[in-house]
Formats: C-alpha cells, sequence, structure tokens
C-alpha cells in the first residue's frame, strides 16, 4: 500500500525533479489546520494512484529553501511536477475530484 513519504531541502532534486513518474508535493505545516483536512485526501489518492504517481510531503517550517524556490506563500500547497518541471498548483484544500483531476491531467 503507497503512501506519501517525507522529504527535505536535500533530497527534493532526487525524489521530485529526477523522478522518472509525476510526483505530487504537499508543502505544509505540523500547526496548520486545513493541512491536517488534506492529508487524508492525499493518502487515499496515494493508494489509487500507486504506481503511477508518486506523492511526498515537505513540512515548508523545516526546509525553508524548497518553500521559498516555488512560492508558497499558503499552505497546503500542492504542487504536481512532471519530468522535473510544476505543472499544476493547488493551494488550499480542494475536493477529492479536484485534485483528481489534476493527477489525471498530469498523467495525459
Amino acid at each position: 500500500m503507497s503512501k506519501p513519504f517525507d522529504i527535505d531541502d536535500s533530497s527534493f532534486d532526487q525524489n521530485v525533479l529526477q523522478a522518472e513518474v509525476p510526483v505530487l508535493v504537499d508543502f505544509w505545516a505540523t500547526w496548520c489546520g486545513p493541512c491536517r483536512m488534506v492529508a487524508p485526501v492525499v493518502e487515499e489518492l496515494a493508494q489509487e494512484y500507486e504506481g503511477k504517481i508518486r506523492f511526498a510531503k515537505l513540512d515548508v517550517d523545516q526546509n525553508p529553501q524548497m518553500a521559498g524556490k516555488y512560492g508558497i506563500m499558503s499552505i497546503p500547497t500542492l504542487i504536481i511536477f512532471k519530468n522535473g518541471e510544476p505543472v499544476s498548483h493547488v493551494v488550499g484544500f480542494r475536493p477529492k475530484a479536484e485534485l483528481k483531476r489534476e493527477l489525471d491531467a498530469a498523467l495525459d
């Protein structure tokens, strides 16, 4: 069973930018209420898209370098990377169906 894995500033390039499949990165923080709301949705999607899309979590408080590089101003922010490039940004809590549309578009 697939679930989101933790990444940090030092492992970002290897786990996200060099990945052979699209990667959804959940930029979050422990104190963020909406982040806690989106986490179970992301976990469900990780299981549904197992083998097609990888799911990673990056704590913005512990990893300010990548949060700054990608202009994260509000959390949660979900960015889907494909071939090392961001192809979709979702800011704030969104329904599962909306996230699935973004993921499906990244697979095309």
